[in-house]
């Protein structure tokens, strides 16, 4: 089996790669029936070199792999016909930008599987970058509070060499932080990777319930699920799985966190059926006291109303005055909430998450691959030979017509 390690061809550039050539070494290794071939790459996180050093196969002819391993989208005229591609397509939303991306690989007769897709028997994804999210949108809600109350410019986190010293560099300018109150939204990976941080720092975690009635002489964090922000208003235990699958029936309950807080960190999923945290109206009220929102989540128009575009690793963070609900230049006026609204956060570690994520498909897909037992790939196949697979037969509209 002949796998490609294909370069990234979005712009923006994405410096992120599924395997890093120790893995792709390892592999073989392990299974002397798989070859990888490099594509070289300019912006990739890893040198080429380090392939070539480790004696992998360097070259632009990928045409005879059989199975080609990317990040981002690959642009529809660059698809190989007949091909078995792994990346995030960003289609099984209908996102129209990539209408055209499917319909290329349906015509191209392409196997795409996308990373988002692959889950395990409980439904829970084995393969994300979700964990470099948080932890990148943890470290941009504390650069954002530094330069704000402190005028402290911490260094961005592409900027530095890895996460250790991210975190190393980071830890020098926390003890001025004192008795600020974070919330975390989620418990999911993604909040865990924002847990990770904030723990890593040495700043406390208290209970939700504490978080709301105790003052402290020093900065924590609390993590929140949907049970502590959303109620039911009809009974008073939570049900978890009732509010899956109607959350449409449940009511907002977030503003005594908004009360309390100095700084939110959203990380959790949010099903646009359910109730938006709070509201532009309520970012109006005296009480309201967040003044720094790092929206990991990153949903235009969702959960997080301060979130009105997305921005960028260049140019991170701007202001939302809550009273015209207007885009300020970032810290321009100490009443506005700054915001952090960057979608592809885990490009600024690149290096870290490609290692993490390479573990992973490691973990659950090689051997899937080696063993053709493939179970999880065949699930998040949107289509093969030409044809939607089962699972995504509701693309069938987005996939077939001109326009949408």
């Amino acid at each position: 089996m002949k796998i490609g390690l294909i370069r990234e061809r979005k712009f923006p550039p994405d410096k992120r790669v599924a395997f890093l050539p120790e893995q792709c070494h390892e592999i073989q290794i392990n299974n002397p029936q798989i070859q990888f071939y490099i594509e070289p790459s300019k912006i990739r996180c890893i040198p080429d070199e380090m392939y070539l050093g480790l004696g992998l196969e360097l070259g632009n002819n990928i045409q005879d792999c059989d199975v080609l391993f990317g990040i981002k989208e690959v642009p529809p005229a660059e698809l190989i016909e007949g091909k078995v591609y792994f990346f995030f397509s960003h289609t099984i939303k209908k996102q129209a930008h990539n209408q055209k991306l499917l319909q290329t690989a349906l015509e191209k007769k392409i196997t795409l599987v996308d990373y988002e897709c692959l889950v395990d028997e409980k439904g829970q994804r084995t393969v994300a970058f979700g964990r470099f999210a948080g932890i990148v949108g943890a470290y941009n809600a504390l650069r954002m509070w530094m330069f704000r109350f402190h005028e402290i410019r911490l260094k961005p986190a592409f900027e530095c060499g890895d996460m250790s010293e991210m975190m190393n560099y980071a830890k020098h300018h926390t003890p001025v932080l004192g008795p600020i109150k974070i919330a975390i939204t989620g418990s999911g990976r993604v909040g865990s990777g924002a847990m990770e941080v904030l723990k890593g720092l040495g700043i406390a975690e208290v209970e939700p319930d504490d978080y709301l009635t105790e003052t402290y002489n020093y900065p924590v964090f609390t993590i929140l699920s949907s049970r502590h922000y959303f109620k039911d208003p009809i009974n008073e235990i939570w049900d978890e799985k009732k509010f899956r699958i109607n959350p449409q029936d449940y009511e907002g309950h977030f503003m005594a966190f908004a009360q309390s807080s100095d700084i939110l960190i959203p990380c959790h999923y949010w099903d646009p059926k359910a109730p938006v945290l709070f509201s532009g109206e309520q970012t109006k009220q005296a009480d309201f006291k967040i003044k720094v929102i790092s929206d990991v989540t990153c949903d235009l128009h969702g959960s997080i109303p301060t979130t009105i575009r997305t921005s960028t690793i260049e140019n991170p963070f701007y202001d939302i005055n809550p009273e015209t609900f207007e885009e300020m230049p970032a810290f321009s006026n100490k009443n506005n909430i700054t915001v952090c609204a960057v979608d592809n956060l885990p490009c600024e570690l690149p290096y870290d998450a490609s290692h993490a994520f390479g573990e992973m498909l490691m973990h659950h897909i090689i051997p899937e691959l080696v063993s053709g037992n493939h179970v999880s790939i065949k699930k998040a196949a949107i289509c093969k030979g030409g044809e939607l697979m089962p699972n995504f037969a509701y693309l069938e509209d987005f996939a077939y017509k001109q326009e949408l």
